[in-house]
Order: C-alpha cells, then structure tokens, then sequence
C-alpha cells in the first residue's frame, strides 16, 4: 500500500527500521500497516489520480 506521511514524527522514530520519512514523503508498506497508518491519522492513502476511471473523453468535439 502506497501512503504518503501527514505528520512529522520527533527524531529517532522509524518506519520499517529506516528513519521515519518526512511530512509529505510517499512510501510503500505493508497493506495491514497502511490502514493503521492511515486510520491513526498519521498517513493518507495514495490513489492512482493519473489514470481515469470510467468513461474516456469523446473525441472530435468542438472543445469547448
């Protein structure tokens, strides 16, 4: 589970026996831990926002 960090941790924290990133920084965890994570309000959960869902946009439109 890919999660990006919302809150800054005081130094010698750490995340999977590494430093605990910084506010902001995105990394990858196990999916049981991201949940925590995020449910803890530590963390936000990274969606895929580049690839659309649903229909694809109509071509040949007047562009407007």
């Amino acid at each position: 589970m890919k999660i990006r960090i919302t809150q800054a941790m005081p130094e010698g924290a750490q995340l999977n026996g590494a430093p605990w990133p910084a506010e902001g920084d995105e990394t990858d965890v196990p999916t049981a831990q991201g949940a925590h994570l995020v449910a803890s309000g530590v963390a936000e959960e990274v969606t895929d926002e580049a690839k659309p869902r649903g229909r694809k946009p109509r071509r040949g439109g007047t562009g407007e």
